[in-house]
C-alpha cells in the first residue's frame, strides 16, 4: 500500500483487467498446445515452460530490486508500482488484506496489452507461446505468491504450504529475510531460487555502485530503512 493509493478493495476496473489478463494467459497456453505437432515440439514446449518459470523468478527479483530502490510515485509509467512497493516496507502486513484483483491488476494490465496482439497477429509456435504464457503468468501471479509469503502458515491453504515447502513458491521464512535489516536482499518472489545467486554474487551491489558512480542516484537500501519495518518475531517465525 503506497502513499497515493491506500485502497485494499478491488474495483470493477481491477477485476476486468485481471479477467482480461487471465484470459490472455490461458489463450497463450491454448495456442501453444494447438501448435504442438510432434514429440519434438512437445519436448521443446516442456523445456520452454520450465525455463519460463525459472527466469520469471529472476525477473521479479531484478524488477523488485529496481522499484524498491529507485524512483517515487511521480516516476512516469512505473510510479504507482514504485509507490506501492516502497510503501509495502513500512506496512508490509497490508498486502494480506488486499483483495485478489486489487493485488495483481497492475501486473495483469501490461501483460494483457502485450499478449493480445501476440494472440491475434502472430503465427502459433508451441515453445514460444508456452514460454510467454508461463513467464508472464508467473510474473502476474507473483504478487499473489508475495501475499502468501506474508501470510501466517496456519492461515494458508494446505496446497500452498506444500508448494512453499517444496520450494516451488517463495516461502514465508525465505521472504521474511527481505524484511529484516539491512533490507537489501531476497528480492525474488516467484520461487526465490535466484535469491542466493543474486545476493551471494554481489551483482546487485555492483549495479548500485555503478548507477551511483555514473548518475549519482543512491539506492534506497543504502539509507532509507528503519528497524520498525522488520517483522521479526511475528508470523515470519511461524
Amino acid at each position: 500500500m503506497g502513499s497515493s493509493d491506500t485502497s485494499l478493495s478491488s474495483t470493477m476496473e481491477h477485476r476486468l483487467w485481471v479477467f482480461a489478463g487471465c484470459s490472455s494467459l490461458l489463450g497463450m497456453l491454448a495456442k501453444s498446445a494447438a501448435g504442438i505437432e510432434t514429440s519434438s515440439d512437445a519436448g521443446l514446449s516442456a523445456l520452454a515452460i520450465l525455463s519460463a518459470y525459472v527466469l520469471a523468478d529472476l525477473a521479479t527479483g531484478i524488477y523488485h530490486w529496481g522499484i524498491d530502490n529507485y524512483g517515487d510515485d511521480k516516476t512516469p509509467l512505473f510510479g504507482p508500482q514504485i509507490d506501492a512497493f516502497q510503501g509495502h516496507h513500512k506496512r508490509p502486513w497490508t498486502i494480506t488484506k488486499r483483495d485478489f484483483s486489487n493485488n495483481i491488476h497492475s501486473l495483469a494490465r501490461p501483460a494483457t496489452i502485450f499478449l493480445v496482439p501476440v494472440l491475434v497477429a502472430t503465427p502459433g509456435s508451441g515453445p514460444v507461446d508456452a514460454f510467454l504464457g508461463v513467464f508472464l503468468g508467473c510474473v502476474v501471479f507473483s504478487q499473489q505468491f508475495h501475499s502468501w509469503a506474508h501470510t501466517r502458515r496456519s492461515q494458508l491453504p494446505g496446497a500452498v504450504r506444500a508448494l512453499q515447502d517444496l520450494g516451488v513458491l517463495v516461502s514465508t521464512r525465505m521472504h521474511g529475510k527481505h524484511h529484516r535489516e539491512p533490507f537489501d536482499g531476497n528480492y525474488c518472489i516467484v520461487s526465490g531460487i535466484w535469491n542466493r545467486v543474486l545476493d551471494s554474487s554481489g551483482v546487485l551491489r555492483l549495479a548500485e555502485r555503478w548507477i551511483y558512480s555514473n548518475w549519482g542516484y543512491a539506492p534506497r537500501c543504502w539509507s532509507d530503512s528503519s528497524p520498525e519495518w522488520s517483522q521479526q518475531g511475528s508470523y515470519f517465525e511461524d
